[in-house]
């Protein structure tokens, strides 16, 4: 007899598992999901070897097929970087409750009082390449805002994000949420049903290359939250400290060139440029940066010339492009120009010179006299990050816990009705905020 194969879930199953599990999440207290949250930190130190092993397995298989250098340095989760990820999910449990909150207490008239108070979105539909440690965040922020999650990894990551997510259901198993609360999906086919799922989706943040992010932008009803590129620039001032704007440009270029806020682009004011370009080459030189030059930056320094394209490209790599301009405006108009609306600095002793760079770049994050490797969730107190926005509606810039919840208006009567405040000799409203 021939046994009736078992029919994996569907996805508008696994969907409305989701959706109930967030329901009762949201119901949970701070104290119930702070646990929840040790739970999982717990959870991964005890598999640290086991998913350690996973990842390993992910990068050889990556590196067989071929992939780029800086995908690579993503994918990779080392026992430093998953530690550091552990200790960013305690941080999370430590971040003050986002749900729940009374953000307008007022007295409408005697009697009639109203609250707006914040709540969770729901189920989150993230959609992430290489980085497996954002798969840990992201489940500690869902979980800590009160919201479900459906997660999917791309194909690198594979082993990684199923060893995690088994590993942090295991760690829920125990707790006052239900595991189902975090999902995985297997292929990539279910990204684009995924992305039709509105009745039970109530954000999309996808995570990747610009080509993708667009792709999801372009093919759901779902809201998105999410940027496309990372071309993050600092522009070193007439008025700058030399010795200061070259670490700062070693920083934003070298630490971790596979971040979206690593710089891709450094602009020189032309008054510096004899001075800075040598040291700032040899500095990046000792880091084997490929430079590539407009045609006034190539009269000081022997490299390839800089395109037009190079402007508009995020390199992800240690490759950065210089030019050298006339003025600071001249700086800011390139910027607002090629940049992605990201994280851009300024390198300047001149105050109103950083004031005036600071108040008309037109980016998420705007930077003076420090690296760009600083637009970060966790550097910025957030615990963690779900992502980075650079949408000019809010949340913008890193998302952390406060991106994550939206409100409710909730307001209390007596029998109040609305005749009495549009009738003759109508009632007033005393419309007195409450403390």
């Amino acid at each position: 007899m021939v046994a009736t194969p078992i029919e994996s879930p569907s996805l508008i199953e696994i969907a409305k598992k989701t959706r109930d599990s967030a329901r009762q999440l949201a119901t949970l207290s701070s104290q119930e999901r702070d646990r929840a949250i040790e739970a999982i930190a717990r959870s991964l130190e005890s598999a640290a070897p086991e998913i350690i092993a996973a990842n390993e397995a992910d990068c050889k298989q990556a590196q067989i097929d071929g992939i780029s250098k800086a995908l690579l340095a993503r994918l990779k989760l080392g026992e430093t970087k998953l530690k550091a990820t552990i200790d960013g999910v305690r941080d999370v449990k430590k971040l003050p409750d986002p749900v729940g909150q009374v953000q307008i207490h007022r007295e409408l008239d005697e009697g009639l009082i109203l609250k707006r108070i914040t709540c969770p979105l729901g189920v989150l539909g993230i959609i992430f390449e290489a980085r497996p440690e954002a798969l840990i965040q992201i489940t500690s922020l869902a979980i800590k805002s009160g919201n479900g999650v459906i997660l999917k990894g791309g194909k690198e990551a594979t082993r990684s994000c199923q060893t995690l997510v088994k590993v942090i259901k295991q760690g829920l198993a125990n707790t006052k949420v239900n595991p189902d609360a975090v999902q995985l999906l297997a292929t990539r086919e279910e990204i684009q049903a995924l992305l039709k799922l509105d009745e039970y989706v109530d954000l999309i943040i996808p995570r990747g290359s610009n080509d993708f992010v667009r792709y999801v932008q372009d093919n759901t009803r779902i809201p998105v939250l999410g940027h496309a590129d990372g071309i993050c620039h600092l522009y070193v001032d007439k008025a700058a400290n030399i010795e200061k704007a070259v670490e700062i440009a070693v920083d934003s270029k070298t630490q971790y060139p596979a971040a979206c806020n690593a710089i891709e682009t450094l602009l020189v004011h032309k008054d510096t440029a004899a001075q800075f370009l040598p040291k700032v080459a040899e500095a990046l030189g000792r880091h084997k940066v490929e430079l590539k030059g407009d045609e006034i930056t190539r009269e000081f320094l022997n490299i390839a010339p800089a395109t037009e394209e190079d402007w508009k490209t995020e390199y992800c790599d240690l490759i950065l492009s210089i030019k050298v301009v006339d003025s600071l405006e001249a700086a800011i108009g390139h910027i607002n120009t090629y940049g992605s609306k990201h994280t851009d600095a300024i390198a300047t002793e001149d105050n109103f010179a950083a004031e005036s760079f600071l108040s008309q770049v037109d980016s998420a994050g705007v930077f003076h006299n420090c690296s760009t490797r600083f637009a970060d969730g966790f550097r910025y107190g957030f615990g963690a990050e779900v992502g980075i926005s650079t949408q000019k509606m809010p949340p913008r810039g890193p998302v952390g816990l406060e991106g994550l919840v939206t409100y409710k208006y909730q307001i209390t009567g007596n029998g109040h009705i609305v005749a009495d405040y549009t009738r003759a000799n109508a009632k007033s409203f005393t419309h007195r905020d409450l403390t």
